[in-house]
């Protein structure tokens, strides 16, 4: 590995930052950071939006220099990344692109090949020719492609498309190749922006399970926080313009930066008392993930824990204070052979439904166009081919599409006359106070809807929902482009909602914490599971098992 300037090598196995410094603009995202990252662990790199997340990874793995400091790496480690880019590898074969993750081997592959297509065969050749066979078998080459056709399959891309061109796959196939390349050949440190887009649950847990076996050292961002808490040992916070590391998962860090906050605002408590909150706090979070390897190193680093080594955070988190006009009834949604199909193909045949009082349904299906039609159909958007629906008389329902750009189509509207629309109340002092909820305050309230990103999209919708008083609520993808602070808000407020929720995420721990009942969109119909995600998710591979 060549860092473009600030290559310090270092004889102690680890990855090691020394004052570093960033600034982009004028606008420093983090100062005079100094941090070890050693094997055995893994890294969540956590922050709010534009904190500087992804820029760091690129920083560690020497794709941009720093402003000042040094990134230093034990000479000989080799450090592997996840490619963002899902095309550049269009034009190369799926396992010849998982090779291509190690760059020494590729090397070597390269040269062999044009030393034997030449058609008269020197005696330099020859010698190159005994050097790279040596070079080759000492890179464990003769196991490689067996070795990447394993990474495949275990992220589910099948033998069948191994020697496919990359072009001919779907987009959420390369991610699963460009994550296979990470991972190839043994890397000494791990690099992963995002790794959980685009996959599948199979795919995630395979992941999960790769990374708790990894004995070396992992560095990952993601915003699922159920994939953070069940991998990472420590979690490093971009915060306050540093980089904290602090010991445990995401769940952890969360509520240690909670309990802080509470004990700021609580100076008068007595110290006994909040050492004790600590204690008990600690002995509740270590017990946690005990079938991970990280359980051992992580009970004993918490035990280690005092008063001053957990602080607030100073992140904002919105306010989803989701509340029904009414109280449902008994009678929820009653489906009738409802059937559907789109240009030519069967999303579902006709099925029958019951929504009942107190269901959380979490809507599932391989197929997301089936499933987005089933929430377009009971919203009254579209228009079944067969049978009908009815919604209880008592019921309210608002509907949160995975597509929203409709409702911003007049892109010249401020946020304030855009919010106005759906509220019953129009005074500007009240709109902008409502705003301030959903964090736009100040000049960000004045902004066009234009310019708004895809985030606060997502959170002016929810505004507009909690405007209805609804006490339905349709959500498809309501985590999509939300980030870790806003999913964690809407997810506690869900938890809180007293109503019925049908819904899609592929937010694993939102979907755990919120269901109760499992509905799942196949072409012969509707599946329906009445049991929580989790158990969901088990029963599938007890069938995969022995299928």
């Amino acid at each position: 590995m060549v860092y473009p300037g600030n290559l310090v090598y270092i004889s102690a196995r680890m990855i090691t930052c020394e004052n570093l410094s960033l600034s982009f603009g004028g606008r420093k995202l983090f100062e005079d950071v100094s941090l070890k990252f050693v094997p055995g662990n893994c890294y969540g790199v956590i922050g709010a939006n534009g904190a500087g997340k992804s820029t760091f990874l690129k920083i560690l793995s020497g794709v941009i220099s720093p402003t000042s400091g040094t990134v230093s790496v034990t000479p000989g480690e080799r450090i592997a990344t996840l490619k963002q880019d899902h095309f550049i590898f269009d034009d190369e074969e799926v396992l010849r692109t998982v090779l291509m993750g190690h760059n020494e081997l590729m090397a070597v592959i390269k040269e062999r090949e044009t030393i034997y297509a030449k058609e008269e065969f020197t005696e330099e050749d020859g010698d190159r020719a005994s050097e790279l066979e040596t070079l080759f078998t000492d890179l464990e080459g003769w196991e490689a492609e067996s070795n990447a056709a394993i990474l495949l399959s275990g992220l589910g891309i099948p033998t069948d498309l191994h020697n496919k061109k990359m072009r001919e796959l779907a987009d959420g196939d390369k991610v699963k190749v460009l994550l296979a390349q990470a991972l190839f050949g043994k890397p000494d440190i791990l690099l992963l922006d995002e790794p959980t887009n685009h996959l599948d649950v199979d795919a995630i847990e395979w992941l999960e399970d790769f990374i708790m076996a990894f004995e070396k050292t992992v560095i990952v961002v993601s915003h699922d926080r159920h994939f953070l808490n069940t991998v990472c040992t420590h979690m490093a916070d971009i915060d306050f313009g540093k980089i904290t590391l602090f010991t445990g998962n995401y769940d952890f860090w969360y509520e240690s930066s909670q309990l802080a906050q509470r004990m700021l605002e609580e100076k008068n408590k007595k110290l006994e008392d909040k050492a004790q909150e600590l204690k008990a706090f600690i002995a509740r979070f270590s017990a946690n993930k005990s079938k991970s390897r990280q359980a051992t190193s992580r009970r004993k680093l918490l035990d280690k824990l005092t008063l001053d080594d957990i602080r607030p955070s100073s992140r904002k988190y919105p306010f989803f204070g989701f509340k029904p006009n009414r109280e449902p009834g008994d009678q929820i949604l009653k489906c009738n052979n409802l059937s559907k199909t789109l240009d030519g193909v069967q999303l579902f045949s006709p099925s029958q439904l019951v929504i009942d009082k107190g269901n959380r349904v979490c809507v599932v299906g391989e197929n997301e166009i089936a499933v987005s039609t089933f929430y377009k159909l009971i919203a009254g958007e579209l228009k079944p081919d067969t049978g009908d629906f009815s919604w209880g008389i008592t019921t309210t329902q608002a509907y949160f599409p995975k597509d929203n750009a409709e409702y911003f189509s007049d892109k010249n509207l401020s946020l304030i006359d855009w919010m106005r629309q759906y509220s019953e109340e129009k005074a500007e002092t009240f709109i902008r106070g409502f705003l301030g909820r959903f964090l736009f305050s100040g000049d960000d309230a004045t902004k066009k809807v234009g310019v708004l990103s895809g985030g606060e999209k997502v959170r002016c919708m929810f505004g507009k929902i909690v405007l209805t008083g609804a006490n339905v609520l349709l959500l498809d993808g309501p985590t999509n482009h939300l980030d870790l602070e806003s999913i964690t808000a809407l997810n506690n407020a869900l938890i809180r909602f007293p109503g019925i929720i049908l819904f899609s995420s592929h937010d694993h721990e939102f979907n755990q914490s919120l269901a109760n009942r499992v509905l799942e969109i196949t072409e012969k119909g509707f599946v329906d599971h009445r049991m929580t995600y989790d158990e969901y998710l088990a029963e599938k591979r007890k069938k995969k098992k022995t299928s």
